[in-house]
């Protein structure tokens, strides 16, 4: 008799050739879901498009954070996607000019709660854009630029804990202002806006590694 978890993968990989995967550019101030959290108004990903029944995200981007969010309408895809490591780039304001020691940090390791839990981040890719990234203004102003400078980073990771990259900046000293994700393997949020919504052909190219 089949376990829990292969009764479940065999389920998730139910043949059906109609399936849509879609990329999007998920807003500031949205959830990462489509199901309502009980005594919550928060906005939700069905209030972007029509997507289809059984349209689900694949990972998440927590409430404050913007860009890049793929979804489908195949379990087996997202539960693939979900746990190859897919490597993950994001680019960070913080608040500060960012340090060159602060950037070393960022790249070997840094020490984060997760739970209540030390937890040591894994090596990653880090380092200064040098210049603001040409992105879409945010619906809600960062601050006001007389507070002080900010820099802009870029951050990739295969992993993904819960609000990991602004523990991570905390924890070396620059409080993130604005996160957003630009690529998941080989897609990349490209010239969509937030709120954007495009079909895509099949996830081939976000479960190959960089």
């Amino acid at each position: 008799m089949p376990n829990t978890n292969q009764t479940n993968l065999a389920e998730l990989a139910e043949t059906n050739q109609n399936h849509q995967h879609f990329k999007i550019f998920k807003p500031y101030g949205f959830l990462s879901q489509f199901v309502p959290e009980s005594r919550k108004k928060k906005h939700l990903l069905g209030e972007l498009f029509n997507f289809p029944d059984k349209t689900m995200a694949i990972g998440r981007l927590d409430h404050d954070s913007e860009g890049l969010l793929l979804l489908t309408t195949d379990g087996m895809m997202s539960y693939q996607i979900r746990n190859k490591g897919i490597e993950k780039e994001y680019y960070v304001q913080v608040d500060g000019t960012i340090t060159v020691d602060a950037i070393s940090q960022l790249q070997n390791g840094v020490e984060i709660g997760i739970n209540g839990t030390k937890y040591l981040t894994l090596p990653c890719q880090a380092f200064k854009l040098d210049c603001e990234p040409k992105l879409p203004t945010r619906g809600r102003k960062i601050r006001d630029p007389r507070h002080g400078p900010t820099s802009w980073i870029s951050i990739t990771l295969g992993e993904g804990k819960n609000r990991q990259i602004r523990k991570m900046t905390a924890a070396v000293g620059f409080a993130t202002l604005r996160l957003v994700r630009v690529r998941i393997g080989n897609i990349h949020i490209d010239s969509l806006i937030a709120g954007d919504v495009a079909t895509l052909s099949n996830f081939d190219a976000a479960l190959k590694r960089q």
